[in-house]
């Protein structure tokens, strides 16, 4: 039984609920061990010579850090920025002591990386920007800066991490469920109580166009709440188009509709799935798996089996997780959806977001009295899709 059946009978009872009660205090205490450790001394964070950026969140679940991430790599990279990614590689299968770098000739595969990490290396590989994985950051930001000279290091999904001492956080809020009920894990989805927002430096709302503007405004007066002067920014993920997997080659939105099937392993699948219908597809059939599942030639089988010749549609971070011989049991139809981030408004908020991320970009721009660098920055329009394993070219 994974957990969120077990949390589902918990809370179907008062012992249940009173227990998870329990729990997130305990898990509530565990936090401010920790975080007043950092405060009062007792540990200590390290400082590398880079700028360094947190992208993390409050919740558990997804808030498409991810995509932001991402965003935010090409944005810099595009600005002449030597940038590099540093991640934990949560859930990773092969673990090791030295940190994993991916760039240009890494020869592993996502299961010594972390799924995340090894979709973004695939995406991200026409940037050339490294991404570095292990569970000491600072060992990792320190690689990054020795081997590729990186000026800023991107933590990813490190908000709760305070070893690598970071010079801003950017902390993304799902607007389709902000702070769930309130509560801390394992009884709510909070990483930790909505005091953390005082640790933003900037904060962006992500799935808008997902919710009413009356919602948007709430969720903002929450934030405001406990860091009134924090700049709140909105964003939608945006669909790109289809990529054909089996071939590489990019399809437009409207060349696929009607019946369909499609699987994941999200955070968020519901996004997932209502963006797949709101694009004109009726889901005939739907696999939903705990978030960062791998997938077996029998979960394959299935998919083929039952999925009656329709399209089969899943997310990079899904794809890149199929067993290497997928192409011989799913055999055709497989298509990926691409998906952007982009941030409402105009020069203004892509100012905002990018001088949180580099303010020294608009200093020097400033002094040489070259073109804005929210012009020259290279936006997040398009994805670039995982190449086919090899073998697997189209019949």
């Amino acid at each position: 039984m994974d957990w969120e059946r077990l949390k589902e009978r918990f809370e179907n009872s008062a012992s249940g609920r009173k227990f998870l009660a329990f729990a997130s205090k305990l898990y509530g205490w565990g936090v401010k061990l920790d975080q007043g450790a950092y405060l009062h001394g007792f540990k200590w964070t390290k400082k590398v010579r880079a700028r360094v950026v947190c992208i993390g969140n409050l919740t558990a679940g997804g808030t498409g850090k991810t995509t932001a991430v991402m965003l935010a790599a090409m944005a810099m990279a595009g600005s002449g920025i030597r940038v590099a990614i540093v991640s934990r590689g949560y859930k990773r299968q092969k673990k090791t002591t030295r940190p994993v770098i991916l760039f240009e000739n890494f020869k592993g595969d996502w299961r010594s990386t972390g799924d995340e990490p090894f979709m973004m290396s695939r995406v991200l590989a026409p940037y050339k920007i490294p991404i570095v994985v292990s569970p000491d950051r600072v060992w990792a930001a320190k690689t990054a800066i020795r081997k590729f000279k990186s000026q800023l290091i991107l933590l990813d999904d490190g908000l709760q991490h305070y070893r690598l001492k970071r010079n801003a956080n950017i902390v993304l809020v799902d607007a389709e469920n902000p702070f769930g009920n309130g509560q801390l894990l394992p009884y709510g989805i909070l990483r930790e109580p909505l005091t953390a927002f005082k640790r933003a430096a900037l904060v962006i709302l992500t799935h808008c166009d997902q919710v009413d503007e009356e919602d948007l405004e709430d969720m903002k007066a929450v934030i405001h709440q406990y860091n009134p002067r924090v700049p709140v920014l909105e964003s939608v993920h945006h669909p790109q188009c289809y990529v054909d997997m089996c071939s590489s080659r990019r399809i437009p939105l409207k060349e696929i509709h009607g019946p369909a099937a499609c699987f994941c392993a999200l955070g968020n699948p519901d996004s997932f799935e209502n963006t797949l219908e709101s694009l004109g597809l009726e889901l005939k059939q739907r696999w939903r798996f705990p978030d960062h599942q791998h997938y077996t030639e029998e979960m394959l089988h299935t998919f083929q089996a039952t999925r009656e010749d329709l399209p089969l549609i899943t997310t990079f971070k899904d794809f890149v997780k199929l067993p290497k011989n997928w192409r011989s049991i799913l055999e055709r139809d497989v298509y990926v959806l691409s998906v952007n981030l982009k941030i409402r408004g105009g020069e203004h908020e892509k100012k905002l977001f990018l001088s949180t991320l580099y303010p020294d970009l608009f200093k020097k721009t400033a002094q040489a009295g070259q073109t804005s660098a929210v012009q020259n920055a290279t936006p997040v329009e398009s994805v670039v899709a995982p190449q086919p394993q090899k073998g697997a070219s189209a019949k």
